[in-house]
């Protein structure tokens, strides 16, 4: 599926060149600070960027009048009803920003009670033993519950992305894309003929969106929500190829991963300039940015652009019991944040939820989407 790539060192040498290029050395492994002034995010969820923001030597590149995601609001069909019954991508679409909440084990019960209060669900098919048949039970539990379904993928493969489409996904996020081969993989087996390779079969999405007013076979290629993570060098290289193949929606980094392959901390600026590479190939080809942390939605150069998080607090202020107010509870399956300076770690952003627990008015965040009570 992947063609022959370029050599590791070749391709840590084009980084760093393209660093140069746009903003001075990438020598040292020293934080270099950023601009100072505080810089509230695209969805106004308590996440104001430090005084002094983490940041590489690179300025990341300006939104010109066509904004964020100018391509794929190109790209829907005039005749696809708005709003989207997809919540998240209908959200980037007003120019919002959309936050998860991660499950990596069959909980239905957590699947209702979450699926109400985030833009997206993030079913963790990559690094869990969770089977496609559980996601779709878990689904199924619940239909509409609000939050738009979306598997990130073990892989780019047809056979996977058919099983998540069929059972009733409304969003893929596939991780470690490192060329354009693998991005238009993702984006056309996830959406129908004549732009997509997805085969025509049965499934829980009948279930779930067989009835007319969904209109299924029509409207589902617009509100698929087609992510990429670039978590490599080599992804970084490949950026502005990435970022301009048809179908692709958003490109996150994968932030511990990008530290991990790279062997850079997350506060050295050459990390830095390769997330801000990234950043800039997003937003020339009128895609959508994100990262793969809540905390990354404050104290770094490219937070106030952060469009897409996996996890970050609820729009509606909700939190779950227990769990410390994050976007996912603190079990065996949370990701350790790797790579960066202890010190100089941006906290998660603080949302301002009441009682854990409580039940909230959502209406203010997805007006147009009435969220029926679990299980209806």
């Amino acid at each position: 599926m992947r063609t022959v790539r370029l050599g590791t060192g070749v391709l840590v040498a084009a980084v760093a060149l393209c660093c140069l290029s746009v903003g001075g050395s990438a020598q040292g492994t020293a934080p270099v600070q950023g601009a100072s002034e505080n810089r509230q995010g695209a969805g106004g969820r308590g996440n104001t960027a430090c005084s002094t923001p983490i940041g590489g030597t690179a300025a990341p590149a300006k939104a010109d009048d066509r904004g964020w995601g100018w391509q794929v609001k190109a790209m829907i069909n005039p005749a696809t009803p708005r709003p989207l019954y997809n919540r998240a991508k209908e959200r980037l679409l007003q120019d919002k920003q959309i936050t998860s909440y991660t499950i990596s084990t069959f909980d239905p019960e957590l699947y209702c009670e979450v699926g109400k209060h985030f833009d997206y669900v993030w079913f963790e098919m990559q690094h869990s033993t969770m089977s496609y048949d559980e996601v779709r039970r878990m689904i199924l539990a619940c239909p509409h519950v609000g939050a738009a379904p979306m598997l990130r993928m073990p892989d780019a493969l047809e056979s996977s992305i058919q099983k998540a489409t069929d059972l009733g996904a409304l969003g893929i996020i596939v991780p470690t894309v490192d060329d354009a081969l693998e991005a238009r993989d993702a984006a056309r087996f996830s959406r129908y003929p004549p732009f997509g390779r997805r085969s025509a079969g049965g499934g829980a999405w009948r279930e779930l969106y067989g009835r007319p007013e969904f209109n299924y076979r029509a409207t589902i290629n617009d509100n698929m929500l087609v992510t990429v993570m670039i978590e490599t060098l080599e992804g970084v290289a490949m950026a502005n190829e990435i970022a301009a193949t048809h179908g692709v929606d958003a490109i996150i980094i994968g932030n511990n991963d990008m530290s991990n392959f790279s062997g850079w901390s997350q506060s050295d600026p050459r990390y830095q300039d390769a997330i801000i590479k990234v950043h800039d190939a997003a937003l020339r080809y009128g895609k959508y940015y994100g990262n793969a942390g809540e905390q990354y939605l404050k104290g770094y150069t490219v937070s106030a652009d952060t469009r897409m998080v996996q996890n970050g607090p609820a729009c509606d202020g909700w939190r779950p019991a227990g769990r410390g107010g994050r976007g996912r509870g603190a079990g065996p399956e949370e990701e350790p944040v790797i790579g960066l300076t202890p010190g100089n770690a941006p906290k998660p952003a603080a949302a301002t939820p009441p009682a854990a627990g409580a039940s909230v008015d959502p209406s203010s965040c997805w007006p147009w989407q009435k969220v029926p009570a679990a299980g209806k």
